[in-house]
């Protein structure tokens, strides 16, 4: 996709319906979607024709979120899903309910909440962030590999760029930061999509591994994890700088469905520091395409989830 014209831009509903083609027939999996990014992704895909197996931790927000897109497409298909991404053990019966699946958004994730920990005992954030959703990937890898272009995209954010996996320290234990660790898990994020993009071409797999973020996007996100002043210098953030979650929502429903998008491809907003703007191609950090690293952080997941695979053909 080339960069957009700074004038006359279209609404993201109108960019979407000038982009994307119909997915009549293909599944989708979106996890966290209930709000923000993963709602809008839902709510296009859904308009595009495509079955959408909307993922939710909490069942009374998601029942609200469906309604509101049956009332918007009184055909579309909408199927809502408990999953709790902070614990393995909902990951697992989740993906274990899912008979057939095209795309796999792994899109849901937390922001910069005080420490905590998963079910696991594991740091929430990268718990949620990564862990589950890599656990999910590779439970849900065979179903993916029998479905029509099958892809996994893996929203990330900009702030990978300022992370580092503190293997001495993967759960904030020693010393704990809520941004340096949520910057952790988007890069975690980031090395794993790519990792996953080098066994799949390795093996010979014909499923995509791809990776999105929305830039800054005035989501829900930035102000259900953070606490006190940080969560009013989110909000003043959101008011002023922010885009429409419905356009940060662009990227990933793009990776999910354009008709030119290739494993290990990286999509991101075509505005200045990647901030605003429609889909364009985006570089990630170069530390996250080192296979050591790489490998790594795949056998340290494999290890924490309990969740292994063979990639070999």
């Amino acid at each position: 996709m080339s960069k957009a014209a700074e004038g006359d831009r279209p609404s993201a509903a109108d960019w979407v319906a000038g982009h994307l083609s119909s997915q009549v027939g293909r599944v989708f999996v979106v996890t966290g979607a209930n709000s923000g990014l993963g709602l809008e992704t839902a709510r296009s895909l859904g308009a595009l024709g495509g079955a959408v197996i909307m993922a939710a931790r909490d069942m009374e927000k998601g029942e609200a979120a469906v309604d509101s897109l049956r009332a918007e497409q009184p055909d579309g298909r909408f199927d809502l899903r408990h999953l709790d991404l902070a614990d393995l053990d909902s990951v697992r019966e989740f993906a274990a309910g899912v008979e057939h699946v095209d795309v796999l958004v792994n899109n849901a994730g937390v922001m910069t909440p005080p420490r905590s920990l998963t079910e696991q005992g594991y740091e929430l954030q990268f718990g949620v962030n990564h862990l589950a959703h890599f656990a999910l990937t590779i439970l849900l890898f065979n179903t993916l590999l029998r479905g029509e272009d099958p892809r996994v995209v893996t929203v990330s954010s900009t702030l990978h760029k300022r992370g580092r996996i503190h293997f001495e320290d993967l759960h904030g234990e020693h010393g704990y930061h809520r941004t340096k660790y949520y910057a952790q898990s988007k890069l975690a994020n980031v090395v794993f999509a790519l990792e996953l993009h080098r066994r799949l071409r390795t093996a010979g797999f014909p499923l995509r591994s791809v990776l999105a973020h929305p830039g800054h996007a005035a989501t829900n996100l930035q102000t259900s994890g953070p606490t006190g002043v940080g969560k009013l210098m989110m909000k003043m953030t959101n008011r002023v700088m922010a885009q429409d979650v419905a356009t940060g929502a662009l990227p990933q429903i793009y990776a999910a469905a354009g008709a030119d998008v290739e494993s290990g491809q990286f999509w991101g907003p075509d505005g200045r520091n990647e901030g605003k703007g429609f889909p364009a191609l985006v570089e990630p950090l170069d530390e996250a395409r080192d296979r050591e690293l790489g490998k790594r952080l795949w056998d340290i997941s494999e290890e924490l989830t309990g969740v292994h695979i063979d990639l070999a053909p």
